[in-house]
């Protein structure tokens, strides 16, 4: 992953990306916000804004470029009123930009997010993320496997400093569509790429879930 491509401006943000930013709405909570590119247009744009990352680095690096409201916590851990200036119902829009709903790691993984989302956002809210179908990685013949073929495991590099080896998740339109139904939550399709990228909103059905 080019390190500039976390550093990016407006106009060097794809198609997608645009259409995530101007579907957001209310109290955003940008989630995993890296370097804060988002963010930072986001501000730029008149909203109100929080960028969420658990790197210290990031976090430090998002103040020096001008990110106003920042919190360094992981995500899962939210909220924490004994911690943090956050509480239940706090968020009109939650934005995972990058394919950051692969934090979730795991399909089961997923299910946990959807259930942690419901804790912050507000009535009406929604959750605004992109992700790929990685199909085409196996050229169309995905092989028997005791585990969903979008769950991947990762580890970075630079400069010769190597992260943990991390767990990510990609997961086609189908299978996300399914398991955020079984969770309480509808899924509308806002953008595809050609590339197997995908932009969706989630928000929770009317009859929604028993927490």
């Amino acid at each position: 992953m080019p390190v500039n491509v976390y550093f990016r401006e407006a106009e060097e943000m794809p198609e997608l990306e645009w259409v995530a930013l101007q579907k957001c709405r209310g109290k955003i909570l940008d989630i995993g916000a890296g370097a804060g590119s988002h963010a930072l247009v986001l501000q730029q744009m008149g909203h109100e804004i929080t960028a969420l990352d658990s790197s210290p680095k990031a976090a430090e690096i998002m103040k020096l470029r001008g990110v106003k409201k920042i919190i360094r916590q992981d995500f899962f851990d939210l909220p924490d009123p004994g911690l943090l200036p956050v509480e239940a119902g706090s968020f009109d829009t939650l934005l995972l930009m990058m394919n950051g709903i692969g934090l979730a790691g795991t399909l089961e993984g997923l299910r946990h997010f959807f259930a942690q989302a419901r804790k912050l956002i507000s009535p009406g809210g929604q959750l605004l993320f992109d992700s790929s179908d990685i199909a085409y990685l196996y050229e169309g013949k995905i092989p028997e496997m005791d585990n969903y073929y979008g769950e991947i495991l990762y580890q970075y590099e630079y400069r010769k400093q190597r992260s943990d080896w991390f767990g990510w998740l990609f997961i086609d339109k189908n299978k996300l569509a399914e398991i955020a139904c079984e969770e309480g939550w509808s899924t509308k399709l806002l953008f595809e790429d050609g590339y197997d990228q995908y932009l969706v909103s989630c928000e929770l059905l009317s009859s929604g879930r028993p927490l």
